[in-house]
């Protein structure tokens, strides 16, 4: 965004309606499976590679419960369907696995409740529909699973397409400080909603609020002896102590203090001093996710100024983003980490981020090199029951994902050129309609070939 071109927005605008010749927006419509498409078992099973072999039950359990749920992991058979579809071209940051699920309420750093997208694993530049593409797929797959008609499923893609149409005009008009302090507060959304969606709302506010570090202490945490430690729970839980006795468990443990140390450079100066006032005391490893099942994360158990006085870290492994060399010759960082390019992600895309977001690369017990990102494990966390959601719920929801994932590609991308491409009539948002149910097919074909594997 450098230079005069980049910044007049007759040239932006114009740049954005000339990428409708590349990508004709009713074309958005069609998927149809390259002739020479990977095999999805196979392109699941390769990114095995390299994880906790013990874990690996628990994520084929999962991925296989529904079609959704193997959605949620499929991030990188979808990538490589997108990579063969025709592109605008037009770049943003992508979050890389934007399904409805990867969204949720935290607390920001002023103590409000904000909704945002909430997982940046696969977070890369590529074009911006890829993105919208895999959030409509996501929503259609909820409402077969909530046994929702064809009709009121394509009510809720088409007004979630829409309202991240009527969001990117929006920001394209926009100062650019205006865009980067635009978010969606919770309490502010409870205030404008009325009837039963207000209450929902405001129930879902009251319970991300419970959620918070003190809660999750006193969930994964036991007694022992004079102060607390971390609770075994396996295999979804284990303190290093039981997974690891000894020397080995030394071995470990002063690791992941180095990690810890690095990480620390990672943060402001202020944040340093925060984390500072904190010292070790345990940590566990732990299971998250569906995707994410076998990659190494760790509970760090951190205490201030006594024992009443805790943090809980999330210590996670990243590794490439399941976008990388499928995007084009694009521009691409030349990032030292990819839990930097995991953080890097989280900062560009959403409104605000956690106060001990960092990352570093650290060698494991068996010699190998890896990256991990750190952030709170818990601080109000709240994610929405898609499962309990009618038609009218899920197309609430879907409205604000739209918005939210707008706002986001406002600040990672070009608002204005991609305000231009979709313009103002719903061309766009029709198109994403049979979009949408073509690859919900694509993906019940996969999870049963998958199922059928496992």
């Amino acid at each position: 965004m450098t230079g005069t071109v980049a910044r007049d927005p007759a040239a932006r605008a114009a740049a954005g309606k000339a990428a409708r010749e590349r990508a004709p927006l009713d074309g958005h419509a069609e998927f149809v499976p390259a002739a020479d498409r990977p095999d999805p078992v196979a392109v699941l099973r390769a990114q095995e590679d390299g994880r906790v072999p013990e874990l690996l039950p628990i994520r084929h359990q999962r991925m296989t419960a529904s079609p959704l749920a193997f959605y949620r992991a499929a991030a990188a058979t979808m990538a490589a369907d997108l990579a063969a579809l025709p592109s605008t071209g037009l770049v943003s940051r992508l979050c890389g696995d934007a399904h409805l699920l990867n969204f949720g309420a935290y607390a920001s750093p002023e103590r409000r409740l904000v909704f945002d997208l909430n997982d940046f694993d696969e977070s890369h530049p590529g074009p911006w529909e890829w993105d919208v593409k895999r959030l409509v797929a996501s929503l259609a797959l909820a409402g077969r699973e909530n046994g929702f008609k064809r009709r009121q499923r394509a009510a809720v893609v088409q007004a979630t397409a829409r309202h991240y149409r009527d969001a990117m005009r929006g920001f394209a008009t926009m100062r650019e400080l205006d865009v980067w302090y635009a978010r969606a507060d919770m309490d502010e959304l409870r205030e404008r909603l009325t009837g039963r969606r207000g209450r929902r709302v405001a129930a879902a506010g009251a319970k991300a609020r419970s959620r918070d570090g003190l809660q999750a202490y006193h969930r994964l945490t036991v007694v022992d002896g004079d102060r607390r430690r971390l609770a075994a729970d396996p295999p979804l839980l284990v303190p290093i102590g039981d997974l690891m006795p000894g020397v080995a468990r030394k071995l470990l443990e002063d690791q992941i203090r180095e990690l810890l140390a690095g990480y620390r450079r990672s943060l402001a100066d202020d944040r340093r001093r925060l984390f500072d006032a904190f010292d070790f005391v345990d940590m566990a490893r732990k299971v998250v996710g569906v995707g994410s099942v076998g990659t190494r994360c760790w509970v760090v158990l951190l205490t201030g100024r006594d024992d009443a006085d805790p943090l809980l870290l999330q210590v996670k492994e990243a590794g490439p983003s399941v976008l990388a060399g499928k995007v084009g010759p694009i521009p691409v960082p030349d990032w030292d980490s990819d839990g930097r390019r995991v953080v890097s992600g989280q900062r560009i895309l959403q409104a605000t981020s956690d106060i001990f977001l960092g990352w570093h690369s650290a060698e494991g017990i068996d010699g190998q090199a890896r990256d991990f990102y750190v952030r709170q494990l818990r601080d109000w966390k709240g994610g929405a029951d898609v499962a309990s959601m009618d038609p009218e719920g899920l197309l609430t929801y879907g409205r604000l994902c739209g918005w939210t994932l707008a706002r986001a590609h406002a600040r990672g991308g070009d608002r204005i050129a991609i305000a231009a491409y979709l313009g103002s009539g719903e061309r766009f948002d029709r198109a994403m309609v049979p979009f949408a149910e073509a690859y919900a097919d694509q993906t019940e074909a996969d999870h049963a070939a998958f199922a059928a594997t496992c």
